[in-house]
């Protein structure tokens, strides 16, 4: 009987073996079919962790690229040479940068190019007279004591023109060779906007108002009167557009003309806002484009351009007869110009590989986007070393 009970104990036990070891073997397989899973999980998590990383530090980051990179104990990646090469100080000595506070400007550089008018306060004669002695005393020298700056208000005149006539007596008195008297009348300048009374000075005071002060016309309107002229936003706005279209128009057409015949040129656009624009929502973007000549050693072009959209037709048409080398950013509307070889834009660069360094590893050498930063600031500092 003992040795029955044994027998059917020792099948129980192989009866629970045999189970476990199918569980296990399920388990097994379960755990093969979630680690992918979870390895995609990790990875998704992974991700977001890192654009919730990039949006917090666009968010509430720095906004300036630059950083310092003199770290006790790492080699610099680019200029190991130039460390090897100078002579490295004793480990005792100390040395201390002295501080230098920024030099107050004084008085001649606040009013550089300023006319400078000299007032001398005289003593008043009744008190030249020694109040000791009774005798007359002489001048015997001066003393600065102050600067003042005195602002002279804009005044406006009107000009009247008048043309003056000249005939000749001879002829007047039938002792010339024609029977009608010769009148020749003084040649007056032509008005700068039709016949109103407009001037270059005017005009151009009211652009600089505008457009670099940033003044509106109904603003610029209570000035004139004020100056004792009653002229309207309305005949300022007038004056503006005919001058730009009459006289900046050809300008700005033959600066074009000569930029395409630069070797090199950048172009970049930006968003405007526009109000009031026909057909269009005031919520409405469009775009500004900035088109320039390159560092070749000419005067500098450089010309503004407006579209209510980013295509790159625009620039397409502006850059239409260009054959050398652009540089931009990017932007994908710059591709496929005909005859124009494109060059990337170093500084976008440097901001994508800072954008592309994971948290916490700005000095992690090992990673791609670290070695690019300092790759690009190794070409900065060359570059200001050369300017």
């Amino acid at each position: 009987m003992a040795s029955s009970a044994k027998d059917i104990q020792l099948r129980e036990l192989k009866d629970t073996v045999s189970q476990l070891k199918t569980m296990v073997s399920e388990q097994t397989e379960l755990i093969k079919s979630l680690r992918p899973m979870i390895d995609e999980k990790s990875s998704h998590e992974k991700a977001l962790q890192e654009q919730v990383d990039y949006l917090t530090k666009k968010l509430f980051g720095s906004s300036s690229e630059k950083r310092s990179d003199d770290i006790p104990g790492q080699q610099n990646l680019f200029d190991e040479a130039e460390m090897e090469q100078a002579p490295s100080l004793p480990e005792e000595e100390t040395v201390i940068r002295e501080h230098t506070r920024k030099k107050k400007a004084a008085h001649e550089d606040l009013f550089k190019g300023l006319k400078v008018e000299k007032v001398v306060i005289s003593l008043p004669e009744e008190d030249q007279i020694c109040p000791v002695c009774g005798t007359q005393m002489v001048l015997i020298g001066e003393e600065y004591v102050r600067q003042e700056l005195e602002f002279i208000p804009a005044t406006c005149k009107v000009i009247e023109y008048y043309s003056q006539s000249y005939g000749c007596p001879s002829c007047r008195e039938g002792f010339g060779d024609t029977e009608k008297p010769v009148i020749v009348k003084s040649q007056v300048p032509a008005a700068l906007v039709g016949k109103g009374p407009a001037s270059a000075s005017t005009v151009a005071w009211t652009m600089y108002q505008k457009y670099a002060n940033g003044l509106p016309l109904y603003r610029q309107e209570k000035d004139w009167k004020q100056y004792g002229a009653q002229i309207s936003r309305t005949t300022l706005a007038n004056w503006i557009i005919y001058c730009s279209q009459n006289y900046f128009q050809p300008m700005y057409d033959y600066f074009h003309r000569e930029l395409l015949k630069r070797s090199f040129a950048m172009a970049d656009e930006t968003r405007v806002q526009v109000l009031n624009e026909e057909g269009r929502r005031a919520q409405t973007q469009s775009f500004m484009w900035l088109f320039r000549s390159g560092e070749d050693g000419l005067p500098a072009i450089i010309l503004y351009g407006y579209s209510p959209t980013r295509s790159g037709s625009h620039a397409r048409k502006f850059l239409e007869g260009y054959s050398r080398y652009l540089e931009t950013d990017g932007y994908q509307g710059y591709n496929n110009f005909p005859g124009i070889r494109r060059c990337s834009c170093w500084a976008h660069i440097h901001r994508y590989f800072i954008d592309a360094v994971p948290k916490g590893r700005q000095y992690d050498y090992s990673q791609m986007a670290v070695q690019g930063v300092r790759y690009c600031s190794r070409l900065f500092a060359i570059e200001d070393s050369i300017n």
